[in-house]
């Protein structure tokens, strides 16, 4: 039997099974802030929509989730940055790839000091090496005031993808957030 706070209403005047966004918003709030955090290495981000729960459905989560990206300082972004790692290329990806990978990666991280990070939801698999490429060739041009701004913003698109799959993907429950048998790293 579900506890009591997890029962829903289908409408039909019946309990159902709660939607993955009513497990996300019953559990805990240590549970809730660990699964965030995942999202954005921000605490305050984390805790500001852990705080926030109920939402009333996911477009008012991120909503949220994009509000409390912009309010963070620009150490708290540096300190996200710091602990994000550079998008994996594809394990059949040729070496000769990987090394220019790894040359823009690191010329990128040399000039504006932390990773490269870019959003690549709605990029198929086969297109993402190119576009993390020419998106470092690109934005090495950038000063790096205007690098950090363009970080912020691809920090919180990634946030907003993260966490979209984290509510759908996530099993939350009274112990805890545990992965589901289908969920991919949210690492990218």
């Amino acid at each position: 039997m579900y506890p009591s706070v997890f029962l829903t209403t289908s409408g039909r005047g019946g309990p159902a099974h709660p939607t993955p966004l009513e497990r996300f918003n019953a559990a805990p709030a240590r549970t809730a802030e660990a699964a965030l955090l995942t999202c954005c290495r921000s605490r305050r981000w984390a805790g500001r929509l852990a705080a926030h729960r109920p939402y009333p459905d996911l477009d008012a989560l991120l909503a949220a989730a994009d509000e409390a990206s912009y309010d963070l300082s620009s150490a708290e972004i540096a300190d996200a940055l710091a602990c994000e790692t550079p998008p994996r290329p594809a394990a059949d990806t040729p070496p000769a790839a990987h090394t220019a990978l790894r040359a823009a990666h690191a010329a990128y991280e040399s000039r504006f000091g932390h990773a490269f990070v870019i959003c690549l939801d709605g990029v198929a698999p086969g297109e993402q090496l190119d576009q993390v490429l020419a998106g470092i060739r690109f934005r090495l041009g950038n000063e790096p005031d205007e690098e950090r701004a363009v970080a912020a913003d691809e920090l919180r698109r990634l946030a907003r993808g993260r966490l979209a799959r984290t509510v759908h993907e996530v099993h939350f429950d009274q112990g805890g957030a545990t992965e589901g048998p289908d969920s991919p790293s949210v690492a990218v």
